[in-house]
């Protein structure tokens, strides 16, 4: 019996001039491989042996690629890529500075949404028009991991200076101005010598003023962006890191406050131009976007557009019109049934 079952441990099954080795199965049974097995196998195998093949086929089309560039002449007159964009931007002076210190007071899912509006940042400034000095400091502890862990690549990062000192250790104090929505300074115009602190936090309003302290502990210059001055908004005047950063860059562009807000300040927040600038807005605006917008700004009493309160007013008197006359029905029916009961009787 010994002898049996190793002839047929080490037996070989001629099916369709195809050679099946067996394999023992964990009872000790041997099965075959299925002709799908047979097929998934050879096709990995042939996959492996052309892998070569392929590594050397890409490289004939990155090389076909760029012969074909250079054959056309003026590559800076056609060539309208991304890296002729880059080439004609002009960088401005003015630094922004993205204030990590506060990893401690995030957990890490608020962490990763800092790493994501950084990304964000990060691309922004390669593609605007006047790219600004871009500083991360305090760069440390969970945000630090989180980056390697996730975007390995941003050690590669250009045009961004990334420091894990203080940013007081790394820019003169006079030169410094934090943005916090709790100053009661407004800023009105940018100086491009200065240097402009975003505080890195996402805290879902936690740690409400935080930034605005911080401000004063250091005894540094604060101010917060004139957004009253232009918006109405259904939520506090707290923005996230990268749509403070996005609106300075659209000023820098636009050199108007007004376009800057518009331009970037997401729908959710229910942002509405103050009276007597509405009409503007509505241009640029489609109509199904700017019913709701409006719809929302009234929801909370912030909008100050006399047409959607007047339209929801309307609205409301139809339907208590609607009902009334629904109320009259059902007492009239309710009249009429009992004098027919009593003529039947």
């Amino acid at each position: 019996m010994s002898g049996d079952a190793e002839n047929d441990h080490g037996a070989v099954v001629e099916s369709n001039g195809v050679s099946e080795a067996k394999e023992d199965s964990p009872g000790g049974a041997s099965e075959s491989l299925s002709k799908r097995q047979r097929k998934r196998l050879a096709k990995a195998q042939q996959w492996e042996e052309q892998r070569e093949l392929r590594k050397q086929k890409r490289k004939e089309r990155k090389q076909k690629k760029r012969e074909e560039r250079q054959t056309q002449g003026d590559e800076g007159a056609e060539f309208t890529g991304r890296k002729r964009q880059r080439r004609e931007a002009e960088p401005s002076s003015l630094r922004l500075v993205v204030d990590c210190s506060f990893d401690s007071l995030m957990v890490i899912k608020d962490v990763r949404k800092l790493h994501r509006q950084i990304q964000r940042c990060y691309a922004e400034n390669r593609r605007a028009a006047h790219p600004v000095q871009f500083y991360l400091t305090s760069i440390g502890g969970q945000l630090r991991q989180n980056l390697d862990e996730r975007d390995k690549g941003w050690v590669n990062w250009k045009d961004i200076q990334v420091k894990a000192e203080h940013f007081q250790e790394v820019m003169r104090k006079e030169d410094l101005v934090y943005l916090t929505s709790d100053s009661p300074n407004v800023l009105k115009e940018l100086d491009e010598t200065k240097a402009y602190v975003i505080g890195g936090l996402v805290d879902h309003n936690h740690h409400k003023g935080i930034t605005f302290e911080r401000a004063q502990e250091l005894g540094i210059d604060h101010a917060q962006l004139p957004l009253g001055d232009f918006v109405k908004m259904n939520s506090r005047k707290v923005l996230a890191v990268n749509h403070v950063f996005e609106i300075m860059l659209a000023y820098l562009e636009k050199r108007d406050w007004r376009e800057a807000f518009f331009t970037v300040l997401p729908q959710r927040k229910g942002a509405v131009p103050l009276e007597g600038e509405e009409q503007d807005t509505d241009e640029d605006t489609p109509p199904k976007q700017k019913d709701q917008e409006e719809d929302e700004g009234s929801s909370d009493g912030d909008s100050e557009s006399a047409q959607p309160i007047t339209q929801k007013g309307a609205n409301t008197q139809d339907q208590s019109d609607g009902k009334q006359k629904e109320k009259d029905t059902a007492i009239s029916q309710s009249k009429e049934t009992p004098q027919t009961g009593a003529s039947t009787k």
